[in-house]
């Protein structure tokens, strides 16, 4: 596949406490493998991966499959590093927000970071996903799955837990944010809000979409 043959480029963002797992995570969902050995990310990074989303047509009902090339960014979660990674998150269609399910501390910075969100991402509804680190070290857990299924019926976003060694729900996560991110534009695109959800009025415009050069 060469470089210009997608449809669209969505760019998502990882972000949360410095060693929540961010960069073993998206690793595993690019790369299928666990690697152990990662430093902590300085500044920024990025992953990229193709897949295939099937959306509506222009007709509203039809079916459609797109090719989409998602560039995944690992920010720093260093707070020396905050005023660099929050640059980005205009920038960004969607967040996978991470913390350890193995600290608490980084659980509950999770309000931070959404605070965060709200005050510089193209709105202040942004699609998030939560996303609960290193499910496998079930012994070391210190985060009950009822505290953060009362943090994400308060921010009314979904939840996974997941493990970067296993692979259990990495692409599961990734997956159900991009379709939130595609729905969005789609909403943006034909003017419907199903369920009543808030469409910002210019992440359809500014979303970078880059269709195949017909040269």
């Amino acid at each position: 596949m060469v470089d210009w043959d997608y449809d669209y480029l969505i760019k998502l963002l990882a972000l949360g406490d410095s060693g929540a797992g961010k960069t073993t995570f998206l690793y595993r969902y690019t790369d299928n493998k666990f690697h152990r050995r990662f430093t902590t990310t300085v500044g920024i990074d990025f992953r990229e991966k193709r897949v295939v989303y099937l959306g509506t047509g222009a007709d509203g009902t039809s079916e459609r499959s797109f090719r989409v090339h998602l560039q995944l960014w690992d920010t720093a979660g260093q707070e020396r590093f905050r005023s660099l990674t929050t640059a980005f998150f205009r920038d960004a269609m969607g967040f996978l927000l991470m913390f350890d399910l193995t600290n608490q501390q980084s659980f509950m910075n999770v309000r931070n970071w959404m605070s965060q969100l709200q005050a510089n991402a193209y709105c202040d509804s942004p699609d998030v996903v939560l996303v609960g680190t290193k499910a496998d070290l079930k012994d070391m857990r210190n985060v009950q799955a009822r505290q953060a299924r009362e943090l994400v019926e308060r921010y009314g976003i979904p939840y996974f837990e997941t493990s970067a060694v296993t692979g259990v729900g990495v692409e599961q996560a990734v997956t159900a944010l991009l379709n939130l991110v595609m729905k969005r534009m789609e909403q943006g695109a034909y003017g419907s809000e199903p369920n009543g959800s808030r469409t910002c009025s210019h992440e359809v415009e500014e979303a970078p979409v880059r269709r195949r050069c017909a040269c």
